[in-house]
């Protein structure tokens, strides 16, 4: 899966001064999805140390890296891109019901959002097969483009099957998937106040010691440094960041994005530069900005509306950026100045 990391960060200011209750603010972190995770937690008197949490959150990682990982080869994700045509194999129940969260997104994007983009995320030069980013020629794109599209995946039973040569990759939603996964183990443990981050993607439950809300920050999207945007506060939700600013190439004065349409087979295009989804969800808030941000700044609006989706978007113009929010994220943020 992609690193993804952009867009959203903590922020601690006042979280360090406790109520002189017993309570302690925990935290640790490490490697994961070629990117980090973080878990900082409040520990109440009787609740589980940060060794024996990390234990549990890494299990998690380990599980979900064996499952979708596509940067080795023997994830079930990758002995299922290996297989040819007309192929099936054996799937565990999460995996099958990615592809189907993976497929209603698509279905509800008109094909826009596809989770089997992976022949063309290598022949563009982002995906793990290829680091060779150049605009590929006409006969190669649709050669790439004959093995992309969810419809030609199926599921029967405990199988996953398809009828054409298709890859899938998770990198959209299988940080936001992680983050749920934890987000329940930790309240399993007894555990209310906390966030969790994974390459970016985020979800914050309860309160800081000092009773006040988690605050996330939301980053302009630019390259050159962090500039924050916003910052708004969060209980309960994930959020995510999709942008096109982190991992892309110029080519004739022309930006291609690693984020893909898969109706055209190429990176968008549009100015819509970054947009952030809050949703109860983290894996959804993760299929969204990615589905969002590959509809555009237009398209990926009247979704939001639509559909009721908490989105923020960035747009990119020639005189710098313009912001515009969703009514449900207006209903589900609560803004904080700058």
């Amino acid at each position: 899966m992609l690193n993804r990391r952009l867009g959203v960060f903590v922020v601690l200011v006042g979280a360090l001064s406790g109520c002189g209750n017993g309570d302690t603010l925990e935290s640790f972190g490490g490697p994961t999805m070629g990117s980090t995770y973080s878990v900082k937690y409040i520990r109440h008197p009787g609740t589980p140390g940060p060794v024996e949490v990390q234990k549990q959150v890494e299990l998690i990682l380990a599980e979900i890296d064996r499952q979708l990982s596509t940067y080795r080869s023997d994830s079930d994700i990758e002995r299922f891109n290996g297989l040819p045509a007309h192929s099936c194999q054996p799937m565990p129940v999460p995996v099958l019901q990615l592809v189907k969260v993976g497929e209603q997104l698509s279905e509800t994007s008109d094909g826009s959002y596809d989770l089997t983009v992976e022949p063309l995320l290598n022949l563009w030069g982002f995906g793990p097969q290829s680091r060779d980013e150049k605009v590929p020629g006409a006969e190669a794109l649709a050669l790439a483009r004959q093995r992309v599209g969810y419809a030609h995946l199926r599921i029967e039973g405990d199988q996953l099957c398809k009828d054409a040569p298709v890859e899938v990759d998770f990198g959209s939603i299988g940080a936001g998937y992680a983050i749920d996964r934890i987000a329940a183990k930790l309240q399993e443990m007894g555990i209310d106040s906390f966030i969790a981050d994974a390459t970016g993607e985020l979800k914050a439950v309860g309160k800081k010691l000092d009773g006040s809300p988690w605050m996330i920050a939301l980053e302009e999207p630019r390259d050159d440094q962090q500039v924050v945007e916003r910052v708004i506060t969060l209980d309960g939700n994930g959020v995510s960041t999709s942008g096109d600013y982190r991992n892309y190439f110029m080519q004739d004065g022309r930006r291609y994005s690693h984020t893909f349409d898969a109706r055209t087979g190429a990176p968008i295009t549009h100015t819509l530069a970054s947009v952030t989804v809050i949703h109860p969800s983290t894996l959804m808030a993760d299929g969204l900005s990615t589905l969002l941000l590959i509809l555009g700044p237009e398209r990926g609006w009247d979704y939001a509306e639509k559909h009721d989706i908490g989105a923020f978007f960035v747009i990119r113009t020639d005189t710098g950026f313009v912001t515009r929010t969703s009514q449900a994220f207006d209903r589900m943020s609560a803004e904080k100045a700058k």
